[in-house]
């Protein structure tokens, strides 16, 4: 595909062909932007202009400059900014991206497309090839089955609604064509921007290509330099925007059943969570509680008073989430139906009739949310559950699900086109040629989920702006963390979901999406108390931890397993209330830097082939390795320390002996066990159990540092609601010879909660002398200090 002529702006240098075009930008440091147009005749408003191209994911920035020059020797033009380089081939249209220091991170092999007349609108397919070298792992891409290197595998990006699901079924409910590139300890980051059905094949069909391909016109492509996995993760959430920091309340324990079938069965749970001692902060309301499933309505005679529910489960410490559906039922007389309807907000069929099928309501029609008017609309209906005191609305069924159709095919039938989209419909949802406004539903079905969730998120900004919103999506799309956190749907209660839930939290993790669950212990079937406990363990270092279950289950509350399960899911859940601190602190750092809460092993060591291969571990943030038991019936697993000197702190209680990392440990795990090592260098900061949130500025709050060379930490506080007054606090420490010194400094105005903090320092021995605590003391082998809550330096001689 040649690109012969070159036509080069201040920010921008478009490559020209007789039937292609390449569009280079610079849109964020370490960042270059790729229009690829492989069929551009038939796009193209004018002869040197390219169509204008709407983003749904991208968070706008203004161009960087750019340079570039042309070596007619080499055939090539290389295109530079301060961090990468791209040189582009003249007569192929091909491309190689390199570093500041030069070397290759990645290498498109082809580009190519074409347009297919057909009707009712014209077929496009556009492909993108990009180098596979063999050594090169391949992760991200969103919510994906499989390993977290993604290398072999082929995946469809189409929200889909699947129940239930299975650990090969493809596609899910998200769609984030986003992945890292990592090889010889080098990363990179590949995001095609695009809203239309894709498909990628990675290495399966031809293990030296990744092989993208649309059903678009065009490739808008990002690449992001390195060179490590965090710095990519970095750029691509300044890209797609990183997610607001969540209320504390929601990274509480969260109790949910499609079942609980009235007012008296949410009494019936928040009793029975606080009856056993069990901590909780939060309680879901799922479809019974609509009048006819008529989404923004009550059915009084199962919920007669929702203001007084929700007060009632205020006063217990508990806030109360409705879902939200978006479907809409065609019932004359009911308000939302009228309105939309009136004012012309609902999809439609290719004829140009509203839409009709089947939800939860019957019939049902859909709300066009790619469209401002319809946002805003549509936002505007949560005023009424906000003063009812509802909390948080949780999206469901909104890839759109539609069980089925009335009136997707009521159009005309010609003889001159194939027709090949006319009515198409995959999986349970809408026709491809179902019309958004001006577009159809195969360009816009991807991002259908995102547009509802930013109707949520920025009408409840404007109705509650002293609160932070908390919306729970199933579907979603690139940018999706903006406004929702995600649960990976509607899994099942066995232990390959529980080891799966891993990966696939990890993938979205590293595709911009921190703040995600998965149901614990598992939607569908039965889960017996074994399962529970491990799954609870695990979720308790899930930034997202629900426990959610489907009708035709068994109810799933802890304490329905008996003893001793009762007590050991207590025990999960006095330990996720201790380790809020942290995980409070890693929402922050994400709503900052982009950075996920859950992280691989390999973002820190990417040359370790072994830190590669460990799919049944991650980190909690930076430092904290976690390796829970994911087998039934095991009691001991093999654990793969990273590079490192790692103190075992299972269940974050007794310290074991320090480890050398860059090796395989044995980890002894009864069933009441999780492993967990700290790295050295790295804290905890952990506070005291309780039965719900309150503040995030904490009264009582304990230091665990694993002593190094050089120690960092940080800790974020605020009121845990709102956006009013904030403290960080950063601790750097530094031990030379028998001297360790660890000090503190702090950036915010928030007036402190407390009078004194503890300190237990790890690897030291018993000291001469300790200078700048109140007192201390040696405790199996941890020296611990009492410290002034405004100390600024301790000093340990040894």
């Amino acid at each position: 595909m040649r690109l012969e002529d070159l036509s080069v702006e201040p920010t921008r240098v478009t490559f020209w062909g007789p039937r292609a075009a390449l569009q280079v930008s610079c849109p964020l440091p370490g960042v270059l932007r790729l229009r690829h147009l492989p069929v551009f005749q038939h796009t193209a408003l004018g002869p040197r202009e390219l169509p204008v191209k709407q983003s749904w994911a991208v968070v706008e920035h203004p161009e960087l400059p750019l340079s570039v020059r042309r070596e007619e020797q080499g055939g090539v033009a290389v295109v530079v900014t301060e961090a990468l380089s791209l040189e582009v081939s003249l007569a192929r249209g091909t491309w190689r991206l390199l570093d500041a220091a030069g070397r290759e991170l990645a290498r498109c092999e082809a580009f190519s497309g074409e347009v297919m007349p057909d009707y009712p609108v014209d077929r496009f397919r556009s492909r993108l090839a990009l180098h596979a070298p063999p050594e090169e792992a391949w992760l991200g891409f969103g919510e994906k089955v499989g390993a977290l290197d993604k290398r072999g595998m082929h995946f469809v990006f189409w929200n889909t609604d699947v129940m239930p699901h299975h650990p090969d079924t493809d596609p899910l409910y998200q769609s984030i064509p986003f992945c890292l590139g990592l090889r010889e300890g080098l990363a990179w980051g590949f995001f095609l921007d695009e809203s239309w059905r894709l498909e990628v094949d990675v290495g399966a069909e031809d293990a030296s290509l990744v092989q993208w391909e649309s059903s678009g016109p065009e490739l808008d492509t990002y690449l992001f330099a390195g060179p490590m996995p965090e710095d990519v993760v970095r750029r691509y959430t300044a890209l797609t925007g990183r997610p607001p920091l969540p209320p504390l309340w929601s990274l509480g324990a969260q109790q949910s059943r499609w079942g609980y079938e009235n007012a008296g069965d949410i009494r019936s749970v928040i009793h029975g969570y606080r009856a056993h001692g069990l901590p909780l902060d939060c309680v879901y309301l799922d479809i019974d509680y609509m009048e006819g499933y008529k989404v923004w309505t009550w059915d009084r005679t199962r919920y007669p008073d929702p203001a007084g529910l929700a007060r009632e489960a205020a006063a217990r410490g508990v806030k109360l989430v409705t879902i939200i559906d978006p479907a809409v039922k065609a019932e004359p007389g009911y308000r939302v139906y009228d309105e939309a309807l009136a004012r012309d907000f609902l999809v439609r069929n290719d004829r140009g009739s509203v839409l009709i099928g089947e939800v939860w309501p019957k019939p049902a029609t859909f709300p066009d949310f790619t469209r401002e008017e319809v946002r805003t609309w549509w936002g505007r209906w949560h005023q009424g559950f906000l003063e009812a005191g509802i909390a948080g609305v949780w999206n469901d069924m909104n890839e759109p699900a539609c069980f089925s159709l009335q009136n997707g095919r009521e159009t005309f039938d010609i003889r001159t086109a194939p027709a090949v989209h006319l009515g198409k419909v995959e999986g349970p949802t809408l026709p491809h040629d179902a019309r958004h406004g001006h577009r159809r539903h195969l360009e816009v079905h991807n991002v259908y989920a995102l547009g509802m969730a930013r109707a949520a998120y920025e009408g409840m900004r404007e109705l509650a702006p002293e609160r932070r919103p908390f919306i729970l999506t199933r579907a979603g799309s690139a940018g999706i963390q903006r406004y929702a956190a995600v649960w990976t749907g509607d899994n099942s209660s066995y232990w390959a979901h529980l080891e799966l839930s891993l990966t696939m939290l990890l993938g979205l993790g590293l595709s911009g999406v921190s703040f995600a669950g998965v149901d614990v212990p598992g939607f569908l079937s039965r889960a017996n108390g074994e399962l529970l406990v491990r799954w609870t363990q695990v979720g308790t270092f899930y930034p997202l931890m629900r426990n959610h279950s489907g009708k035709g289950t068994p109810p799933q509350e802890p304490w329905r397993f008996g003893e001793p399960y009762l007590s050991l899911t207590r025990e999960c859940l006095e330990r996720r209330y201790r380790l809020l601190p942290t995980l409070y602190t890693l929402s922050h750092e994400a709503s900052v830097e982009g950075l996920p809460v859950l992280r691989p092993l390999v973002m820190y060591a990417p040359g370790d082939e072994e830190a590669l291969r460990v799919d049944d571990a991650f980190l909690f943030g930076k430092d904290l390795l976690v390796a829970p038991v994911v087998r039934q019936g095991q009691t001991r697993r093999l654990v793969y320390l990273p590079e490192g000197r790692w103190l075992p702190l299972f269940n974050l209680g007794t310290p074991g002996e320090v480890l050398e990392g860059g090796q395989h440990v044995i980890a002894v795990a009864p069933l009441g066990t999780v492993p967990l090592w700290l790295r050295a260098g790295g804290a905890l900061a952990l506070t005291e159990p309780a039965l719900h949130t309150t503040s995030a500025n904490w009264s009582q709050l304990t230091w665990h540092v694993h002593v190094a060379e050089r120690v960092e930490a940080r800790l974020y506080e605020d009121a845990g609601e709102g956006y009013g007054e904030s403290r960080l606090t950063r601790l750097r420490g530094e031990r030379v010879g028998e001297r360790f010194v660890l000090e503190r400094s702090t950036e915010g105005s928030l007036p402190l909660a407390r009078d004194t903090e503890t300190l237990r320092l790890y690897g030291l021995s018993a000291p001469r002398e300790v200078v700048g605590a109140r007192e201390h003391r040696m405790r199996d082998g941890v020296l611990e200090l009492t410290v002034d809550a405004g100390w600024r330096r301790v000093e340990v001689l040894l």
